[in-house]
């Protein structure tokens, strides 16, 4: 097994064999000091376990991935934030902000320690491996986390920096930049200036119809401008189907050359 257990009978060695070099081309990066690594990887668990007399805190927060844990956050955290400001200099604290919290929260931070299965290279303890611990949540992203910072210490920021933009900032940006596109240009307020620059009167919008369960509604929204111009759309919400019949009536007064 990656992880091993306390009582495995090929030791240290046998780990680093096993983990390190899977591990190691899996994020692109060679350690020179793999006791690094073993470190990042060893949860507190396995340190009990090992030791079999009470561990104190300060002994513990040497062996396990604890220390690591808080370090990897801060290098994470400093990381994201320059990555943000360098891409969107025309975005103010505020959605720089909401993307900073989307790429280190748990979940998306999850989903990045499951790409690299990260679980199957934990050390635990006995108990936690019975319990279910290398699919926690928080077990794998914490070690996630502590691997930053394992790959900081061994090599300094750019290779850290280098494992973050790789495989927590990369997809997680993608998915959030259309969100914040689609945000920013609000179709029903940049229709209502579009005709009110073309002196016509403002759009009116109608439930043309409604279907399906109540917990899981389809609505078709129609947008109308004047007497002849309109445009239909459905959504999973009023809202979202009106701001998409806004779009389309949007871009089809946007075709047509307005009378001087």
């Amino acid at each position: 097994m990656l992880g091993g257990h306390p009582t495995d009978t090929d030791g240290e060695a046998g780990l680093r064999t096993s983990v390190a070099p899977q591990l190691e081309e899996a994020i692109v990066y060679s350690f020179r000091n793999e006791e690094l690594l073993l470190r990042a990887l060893t949860h507190s668990s396995y340190v009990h376990e090992a030791r079999r007399t009470p561990v104190d805190p300060g002994e513990l927060a040497q062996l396990s991935n604890e220390q690591f844990e808080f370090l990897g956050d801060s290098i994470l955290g400093f990381v994201i934030s320059e990555e943000l400001v360098r891409l969107f200099p025309q975005y103010g604290e505020g959605k720089l902000s909401r993307l900073k919290a989307h790429l280190v929260s748990a979940n998306h931070l999850h989903e990045a320690a499951q790409r690299l299965e990260l679980g199957r290279y934990l050390r635990l303890g006995r108990g936690e491996e019975l319990s279910g611990g290398r699919d926690k949540r928080t077990l794998i992203t914490d070690a996630l986390e502590a691997l930053i910072a394992a790959v900081y210490l061994d090599g300094g920021m750019d290779p850290a920096r280098k494992l973050i933009l790789e495989y927590v900032t990369r997809g997680g940006l993608e998915l959030i930049e259309s969100q914040f596109a689609a945000e920013q240009l609000d179709y029903k307020t940049a229709l209502q200036e579009l005709v009110r620059a073309r002196k016509m009167a403002q759009p009116r919008y109608v439930i043309v119809r409604e279907r399906g369960p109540e917990h899981s509604k389809t609505f078709t929204i129609e947008v109308r401008v004047g007497k002849d111009l309109t445009a239909q759309a459905d959504g999973h919400s009023k809202k979202d189907a009106s701001q998409k019949a806004a779009k389309e009536m949007y871009l089809m007064m946007s075709r047509e050359i307005p009378e001087s």
